[in-house]
């Protein structure tokens, strides 16, 4: 399965991100299960966690040049956001 591009990236409370695919579908993405890895441990600081931004060409996010997941990561293992009209 081919997962769409990344149109943006917010980190939110609670090392969760909202991510904006090109085909209109926000999903969140919680980051806390990445921590138990090596290359995330730097997550665990907010400041760092909070510069995300979306790679060029929407294929993934990064927060630096060794830490960062795939669009298909992030549109796989997340939870789509379900609008709700008043």
């Amino acid at each position: 399965m081919n997962a769409p591009k990344i149109l943006s990236v917010q980190a939110l409370e609670n090392k969760k991100l909202l991510v904006k695919f090109v085909n209109g579908v926000e999903k969140i993405y919680d980051c806390t299960q990445l921590l138990e890895r090596d290359m995330f441990q730097a997550l665990k600081h907010d400041a760092f966690s909070k510069s995300v931004k979306v790679d060029q060409g929407g294929f993934g996010i990064s927060w630096n040049d060794d830490v960062d997941l795939s669009e298909y990561e992030l549109w796989t293992n997340s939870v789509e956001v379900v609008m709700t009209s008043a």
